[in-house]
Protein backbone atom coordinates (compact mmCIF):
# COMPACT_ATOMS: atom_id res chain seq x y z
CA UNK A 1 0.00 0.00 0.00
CA UNK A 2 1.29 3.50 -0.78
CA UNK A 3 0.92 6.94 1.58
CA UNK A 4 -2.09 7.71 -0.39
CA UNK A 5 -4.27 4.43 0.20
CA UNK A 6 -3.97 4.63 3.91
CA UNK A 7 -7.48 6.92 4.78
CA UNK A 8 -6.14 9.84 6.95
CA UNK A 9 -5.81 9.78 10.72
CA UNK A 10 -5.41 5.78 10.63
CA UNK A 11 -1.94 3.68 10.40
CA UNK A 12 0.05 6.66 11.87
CA UNK A 13 2.88 4.39 12.08
CA UNK A 14 2.44 2.79 8.54
CA UNK A 15 1.92 6.40 7.54
CA UNK A 16 4.98 7.73 9.15
CA UNK A 17 7.26 5.02 8.29
CA UNK A 18 6.29 5.79 4.63
CA UNK A 19 7.30 9.30 4.43
CA UNK A 20 10.48 8.35 6.42
CA UNK A 21 11.67 5.87 4.08
CA UNK A 22 10.77 8.68 1.15
CA UNK A 23 12.76 11.57 2.68
CA UNK A 24 15.68 9.12 3.85
CA UNK A 25 16.05 8.31 0.06
CA UNK A 26 15.89 12.27 -0.99
CA UNK A 27 18.66 12.53 1.62
CA UNK A 28 20.82 9.47 0.12
CA UNK A 29 20.52 10.82 -3.43
CA UNK A 30 21.26 14.08 -2.52
CA UNK A 31 24.49 13.59 -0.30
CA UNK A 32 25.70 11.41 -3.51
CA UNK A 33 25.44 14.58 -5.80
CA UNK A 34 26.77 16.49 -2.93
CA UNK A 35 29.56 14.40 -2.51
CA UNK A 36 30.27 14.33 -6.43
CA UNK A 37 30.45 18.11 -6.31
CA UNK A 38 32.51 18.86 -3.07
CA UNK A 39 35.13 15.65 -2.36
CA UNK A 40 35.98 14.68 0.81
CA UNK A 41 39.17 14.66 2.04
CA UNK A 42 39.07 10.67 3.35
CA UNK A 43 35.85 8.14 3.08
CA UNK A 44 35.14 8.50 6.66
CA UNK A 45 34.50 12.00 6.17
CA UNK A 46 32.59 11.14 3.20
CA UNK A 47 30.46 8.72 5.08
CA UNK A 48 30.11 10.65 8.49
CA UNK A 49 28.22 13.45 5.65
CA UNK A 50 26.05 10.94 3.84
CA UNK A 51 25.00 10.00 7.10
CA UNK A 52 24.27 13.08 8.50
CA UNK A 53 22.50 14.17 5.84
CA UNK A 54 20.10 10.91 4.96
CA UNK A 55 19.40 10.77 8.78
CA UNK A 56 18.78 14.31 8.52
CA UNK A 57 16.36 13.83 6.10
CA UNK A 58 14.83 10.86 7.24
CA UNK A 59 13.69 12.81 10.90
CA UNK A 60 12.12 15.48 8.42
CA UNK A 61 10.20 13.10 6.86
CA UNK A 62 9.33 11.42 10.36
CA UNK A 63 8.44 14.38 11.76
CA UNK A 64 6.10 15.36 8.70
CA UNK A 65 4.66 12.55 8.66
CA UNK A 66 3.71 12.08 12.18
CA UNK A 67 2.68 15.04 12.49
CA UNK A 68 0.29 15.06 9.63
CA UNK A 69 -1.33 11.79 10.51
CA UNK A 70 -2.11 13.15 14.15
CA UNK A 71 -3.41 16.28 13.41
CA UNK A 72 -5.73 14.34 10.72
CA UNK A 73 -6.46 12.33 13.68
CA UNK A 74 -7.19 14.76 16.64
CA UNK A 75 -8.88 16.61 14.26
CA UNK A 76 -10.83 14.03 12.60
CA UNK A 77 -11.08 15.92 9.51
CA UNK A 78 -9.30 14.80 6.29
CA UNK A 79 -8.00 18.07 4.60
CA UNK A 80 -5.33 20.47 3.33
CA UNK A 81 -4.67 22.04 6.93
CA UNK A 82 -3.21 18.40 8.29
CA UNK A 83 -0.59 19.09 5.55
CA UNK A 84 0.48 22.47 6.18
CA UNK A 85 0.52 21.79 9.76
CA UNK A 86 2.93 19.08 9.30
CA UNK A 87 4.95 21.02 6.83
CA UNK A 88 5.06 23.80 9.34
CA UNK A 89 6.70 21.33 12.09
CA UNK A 90 8.92 20.14 9.82
CA UNK A 91 10.08 23.49 8.95
CA UNK A 92 10.35 24.28 13.17
CA UNK A 93 11.90 21.23 13.73
CA UNK A 94 14.66 22.07 10.97
CA UNK A 95 15.03 25.43 12.70
CA UNK A 96 15.62 24.07 15.69
CA UNK A 97 18.42 21.76 13.65
CA UNK A 98 20.01 25.11 12.68
CA UNK A 99 20.02 27.22 15.65
CA UNK A 100 17.81 29.69 13.47
CA UNK A 101 14.34 31.44 14.23
CA UNK A 102 14.27 33.09 10.75
CA UNK A 103 15.27 29.67 9.31
CA UNK A 104 12.48 27.75 11.15
CA UNK A 105 9.90 30.33 10.44
CA UNK A 106 10.54 30.70 6.57
CA UNK A 107 10.97 26.68 6.62
CA UNK A 108 7.43 26.25 8.01
CA UNK A 109 5.48 28.64 5.74
CA UNK A 110 7.56 26.92 2.76
CA UNK A 111 7.25 23.55 3.57
CA UNK A 112 3.15 24.46 5.13
CA UNK A 113 2.32 25.71 1.34
CA UNK A 114 3.97 23.04 -0.37
CA UNK A 115 2.15 20.20 2.09
CA UNK A 116 -1.07 22.28 1.89
CA UNK A 117 -1.11 22.58 -2.29
CA UNK A 118 0.02 19.17 -2.68
CA UNK A 119 -3.04 17.50 -0.69
CA UNK A 120 -5.18 20.33 -2.76
CA UNK A 121 -3.74 19.04 -5.89
CA UNK A 122 -4.26 15.31 -5.06
CA UNK A 123 -7.99 16.04 -3.92
CA UNK A 124 -8.77 18.11 -7.10
CA UNK A 125 -6.53 15.58 -9.22
CA UNK A 126 -3.70 18.20 -10.64
CA UNK A 127 -1.08 16.59 -12.80
CA UNK A 128 2.34 17.79 -13.28
CA UNK A 129 2.97 15.49 -16.13
CA UNK A 130 1.11 14.16 -19.05
CA UNK A 131 -1.36 14.63 -21.80
CA UNK A 132 -4.27 16.81 -20.93
CA UNK A 133 -7.62 15.81 -19.90
CA UNK A 134 -9.94 16.17 -22.38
Amino acid sequence: MGYWDIQEGTDCVQKTWITTKFAAALGLVGSAYHLAAFQPESALAGVQRAGSATLGMATLGAVFGMTTCLSAHVREDDEPLNYFIGGCATGVFLGAKTHSVSTGASACLLLGTMGYFTKVGKMEGWRLAGPPKL
